[in-house]
């Protein structure tokens, strides 16, 4: 029911920094908590940060935590991932993803019903 697609991945030096994006459309984005997730081969996919649908509620992994900002714009259905201070081991695909029913946000990864395809980021040093 919603669309979900992830840009501005790519490589970066240790200490640069990335702005992921994640553009929603097919339904009203105000009504969804949104989260980010990283995943490399052979693991699980790991919420690395999440918000409510106003924003106003945000959750950090403490792997990332005074690093990353996630935000989101409802008028421009995005929500957006800042990475500052990037390690190699940020090296990941980035996924975004939707869920809806809750006030607050989700921690785990079956709670989200909406994904979308993944962009690479991979530190190097």
């Amino acid at each position: 029911q919603v669309q979900l697609v992830e840009s501005g991945g790519g490589l970066v030096q240790a200490g640069g920094s990335l702005r992921l994006s994640c553009a929603a459309s097919g339904r009203t984005f105000s009504n969804y908590n949104m989260g980010w997730f990283r995943q490399v081969p052979g693991k699980e996919r790991d919420l690395v940060a999440a918000n409510s649908r106003t924003g106003l509620s945000r959750y950090y992994a403490d792997a990332v935590k005074g690093r990353f900002t996630i935000s989101r714009d409802n008028a421009k259905n995005t929500v957006y991932l800042q990475m500052n201070s990037l390690k190699a081991e940020d090296t990941a695909v980035y996924y975004c993803a939707a869920a809806s029913g809750s006030s607050g946000y989700y921690l785990q990864a079956q709670s989200y019903a909406y994904w979308g395809q993944g962009t690479q980021v991979t530190v190097s040093s």
